[in-house]
């Protein structure tokens, strides 16, 4: 029996688990909406928190958070350790005042805490911006389970993607939130028992822990630094977005709705402590098994680090330990996308469409139509370069997009204040806007600050903004902000300044250095390379006035082009009596190329040499900086450290730009010395020749 079928055997069987799980919670369940969405609120704190650990983690650990650890190396500590503390005060301060209003008001949905009435305008709009970043987020699970099946089974994408609909369709149909529950709890337990085999056989292979950070130093001496090099904004507010992101959770309505299926305080708290106690281990082992990728795995390249995980599985565990990874990966974006879809189904059916919040059919018709909505995405996506390279950044844009527009109104609230209509929504779109803007801007990538801290900042910053416009009049319910008094203004202050500066110079001290090269670092790579020609040639004859079409498909090469050209030669060899030759016309078409071309030449060209000579009637050219690399066939060599050569070598394998189908007309008009002579044609040699980056292996020097 092949591995890739007792894999598939493997997986199938864990999957069938999840299942039964899911259909045994059907037993117990209530045909109820309440059931449906909060199951009744008597869950048990245990199961309430491994659904918010399965729920929680998805796909982004698995996939995204892995591909982060093997490009940050020892940094991403940060955001494993900072969000961590943001995720515990949530849960001891958030978490106890959602689950008090949601079982004193009934309520069923995180939006519905933005007002103090349910169905409010306030409340609508907080459910619109909640369905457009659960969707996104629900689309970046399903894109992940894709990405898992199609490593390790290497099916299409678009299969993992129906595969999952299908079951996050049948999780929700079958219990609610209940079914999802059970079967989270179920799917946390496999995670961790499967992640614990996992980082032990890599840890194992990797020379131990010590053996571990060897091999990363050799790799990069910025691999095991605590700080990242080059950071735009500074270490404080990158490490301030990383908490805030932690406490984030608590405007997550997918996490959110396992609080509301609490019964009380009580059960709060001990909730928490289970989360925890299964949380913290699954970071640690996920961080370990994240550098272990990058050593076992240094093939794979930044483009190719969110597969770190499944390949490692494949690599070094047998088949059936490989299905079990393999279903954790799966359950885990399942386990989310469900929790999604029916937090979206709360939210349109509690404040969008309250008249359907007590319908058991159309709360159940919205749950599929928001399904399918999800799943519309992941699939229209694939469509789009780029749009599944990276579920950490669809994930990061939906979480900080949702903990920026909820964070601030809870904790606004929380302190005692009842905000109007005018007031929720203007903070709630200065978040959303805050998020939207500082990625549309590219403020948030590797050397910048997730968007967490322009989200909530903006949403505080209007706040604040309202309350000081406001009259201090005894009429005005909402009142006037109270400013602390110098005091303790001065004393917050300084302690703010002591730990930003504490901070900075750290990271000043610490941090490596963004220029150094790999000579500086003590660390000197190399790796070879070569330019290879390729062409592509045929030689027809075309009858006089007759046009033939030449074309080729740029899909076989994977790897980058320095250009292509399209050159024709011929000779007169069918009139007597006469040098006059034929004349040739090209018409190139590259309409059905992939962009952007820095140099274009597909403009129709005639000529009538006919010397046999090779003549340049069309070329292409992409990315005019892959010139550095060379401009003749040959073996080449590039020095640098580790990361300059992955990313040149990424560079050479970029082909999105290239590919497409390359087509050109040729037409033959014959020329005939005397009436009575005559040419039927010419036999012409079309050539499509392209110069082909090919990288080579990164060795130390």
């Amino acid at each position: 029996m092949s591995d890739d079928v007792i894999i598939l055997l493997s997986f199938l069987l864990f999957m069938f688990f999840f299942a039964g799980v899911g259909l045994a919670s059907m037993r117990v369940k209530e045909d109820t909406t309440d059931d449906y969405l909060v199951a009744g609120r008597g869950m048990h704190p245990g199961l309430a928190a491994l659904s918010a650990v399965s729920t929680w983690n998805s796909g982004y650990m698995f996939i995204g958070f892995i591909g982060f650890i093997y490009v940050q190396g020892y940094s991403a500590i940060w955001i494993a350790l900072v969000s961590t503390i943001g995720q515990l005060v949530a849960w001891m301060w958030l978490y106890k005042y959602i689950q008090k209003e949601g079982e004193e008001r009934g309520i069923r949905s995180l939006t519905s805490l933005v007002s103090s009435t349910t169905g409010s305008p306030e409340a609508k709009v907080a459910a619109v911006l909640s369905v457009l970043f659960l969707s996104i987020y629900a689309a970046a699970q399903l894109t992940a389970g894709g990405v898992a099946l199609e490593t390790m089974l290497n099916w299409a994408p678009t299969v993992g993607i129906l595969i999952g609909f299908v079951l996050v369709v049948a999780y929700c149909y079958a219990g609610g939130i209940r079914a999802s529950i059970w079967t989270d709890a179920a799917q946390s337990s496999v995670m961790i028992v499967g992640s614990t085999i996992l980082c032990l056989v890599a840890v194992k292979n990797s020379g131990g822990l010590s053996g571990l950070h060897d091999q990363l130093a050799a790799v990069d001496d910025s691999m095991v630094s605590l700080f990242p090099s080059g950071l735009r904004f500074g270490a404080a507010l990158w490490i301030a977005a990383f908490f805030l992101g932690g406490l984030g959770v608590a405007g997550q309505p997918q996490v959110v709705s396992r609080v509301m299926t609490l019964k009380d305080d009580a059960a709060r708290k001990q909730a928490m402590v289970w989360f925890f106690v299964w949380q913290t281990p699954f970071i640690v082992l996920m961080f370990i098994i994240g550098l272990a990728c990058r050593v076992l795995l240094p093939e794979l390249g930044t483009d190719g680090a969110q597969t770190g995980l499944p390949m490692l599985a494949m690599e070094q565990l047998s088949p059936f330990l490989g299905g079990v990874i393999l279903a954790s990966i799966f359950a885990a974006t399942m386990s989310t996308a469900d929790s999604q879809v029916l937090a979206c189904t709360a939210a349109i059916t509690d404040d969008v469409k309250s008249e359907w919040s007590q319908d058991h059919k159309k709360t159940k018709m919205v749950t599929l139509g928001m399904a399918v909505f999800a799943t519309v995405i992941s699939l229209v996506g694939q469509q789009f370069p780029g749009f599944g390279d990276s579920v950490f950044s669809l994930v990061v844009l939906a979480v900080y997009g949702l903990g920026a527009i909820f964070v601030p109104m809870i904790l606004v609230r929380m302190m005692g204040y009842e905000p109007d209509t005018t007031h929720s929504i203007l903070m709630m779109m200065a978040g959303f806007f805050g998020v939207i803007g500082w990625v549309t801007f590219g403020l948030d990538g590797a050397d910048g600050i997730f968007p967490s801290v322009p989200g909530v900042g903006a949403a505080f910053a209007t706040h604040f903004l309202l309350c000081w416009l406001r009259d201090d009049s005894p009429t005005n319910a909402f009142g006037r902000y109270s400013v602390p008094g110098q005091q303790t203004m001065a004393v917050g202050l300084a302690v703010l300044l002591a730990v930003v500066a504490v901070t900075e110079v750290s990271y000043v001290n610490f941090a490596p250095d963004s220029n150094a090269n790999g000579a500086d670092s003590g660390k000197a790579y190399t790796m070879n390379y070569t330019i290879e020609e390729w062409e592509k040639t045929e030689t027809l004859f075309i009858g006089n006035d007759q046009t033939a079409q030449f074309s080729f498909t740029y899909d076989e090469m994977f790897t980058a082009s320095l250009g292509i050209q399209f050159v024709i030669s011929y000779g007169e060899t069918n009139e007597a009596g006469t040098t006059t030759c034929d004349d040739v016309t090209v018409e190139p078409d590259f309409s059905n190329t992939a962009g952007p071309h820095d140099e274009v030449d597909d403009s129709a060209k005639s000529t009538s040499t006919c010397d046999s000579s090779e003549q340049l009637m069309a070329s292409i050219v992409t990315d005019n900086s892959l010139i550095e690399f060379g401009s003749t066939p040959g073996t080449y060599t590039a020095n640098g450290t580790m990361s300059e050569l992955e990313n040149n070598a990424d560079r050479m394998n970029n082909i999105d730009r290239m590919m497409g189908t390359y087509g050109a007309a040729v037409t033959v008009a014959t020329n005939t010395a005397l009436p009575f002579t005559s040419d039927s044609g010419e036999e012409v040699t079309i050539t499509w020749r392209a110069l082909l980056l090919v990288p080579g292996e990164i060795t130390a020097v």
